[in-house]
């Protein structure tokens, strides 16, 4: 019996590994900012978790928006390109036979044996041929819209529960010290744990993510205590 060999590759992951980790850093990030340069103002603890709230509902649902919009305008142009593909095969098959023949003879094949794959592939799955091959749209790749705003909108809310959650425990004292040290090591494991799923560098993810959120923490706690005004 014949062992079949199963791969699995990490690219199938692109599509709600991008938006998850962007939802849920964006969270952390711009909610622990905002917290910390509230807090640097003096604003009294009740205001800052006030603002925290705020901007969680408000960020969640401008990521989802955005993230729709975004994807939204890939799937319409893919729609597009798909329904041009559709129109040239009822049209020229001839045509579309040779485009998709040059194409796997720039990928190595020899002319003859182009032709015979394209043939065979196109009485089988003609648009499929095209869509995969000329348009270089697969499965895997497709624009989701609507899965990428769930998921950043989820994420999103998911990351920037964690600042929240350490100002709401932290003493009134020290809200800016626990959220902003809360946050970094909250950072610091969602850069890795995102470099882990994408097959990259725990470290340099870690260290990526966390370079970056301190320095937003930075700057905002600096105009937070330059200007004594809620950011």
């Amino acid at each position: 019996m014949p062992i079949i060999h199963r791969e699995t590759h990490r690219s199938d992951r692109i599509g709600w590994l991008r938006a998850a980790v962007l939802g849920a850093n964006d969270g952390t990030i711009s909610i622990a900012s905002l917290l910390i340069g509230v807090a640097a103002a003096g604003t009294s603890k009740d205001s800052i978790l006030l603002t925290g709230v705020a901007g969680l509902v408000a960020g969640a649902m401008s990521m989802a928006a955005g993230e729709y919009v975004s994807v939204q305008s890939q799937s319409d142009t893919e729609n597009a390109d798909i329904e041009r593909e559709k129109r040239e095969l009822k049209e020229d098959p001839v045509h579309e036979l040779e485009e998709l023949t040059s194409i796997y003879v720039s990928r190595g094949l020899d002319q003859p044996l182009a032709r015979q794959v394209a043939e065979n592939l196109m009485s089988k799955d003609a648009l499929g041929a095209h869509i995969r091959d000329e348009l270089g749209i697969t499965e895997t790749l497709r624009a989701r819209p609507i899965q990428a705003a769930f998921s950043s909108a989820i994420s999103f809310v998911a990351g920037a529960v964690i600042p929240i959650g350490a100002a709401l425990l932290a003493p009134s004292a020290y809200v800016a010290e626990i959220t902003s040290g809360t946050a970094l090591i909250a950072l610091v494991v969602l850069g890795g744990t995102a470099a882990y799923a994408g097959g990259a560098s725990l470290v340099k993810g870690a260290l990526r993510v966390a370079f970056w959120g301190a320095l937003a923490m930075g700057l905002t706690a600096g105009v937070g205590k330059l200007f004594g005004a809620v950011v």
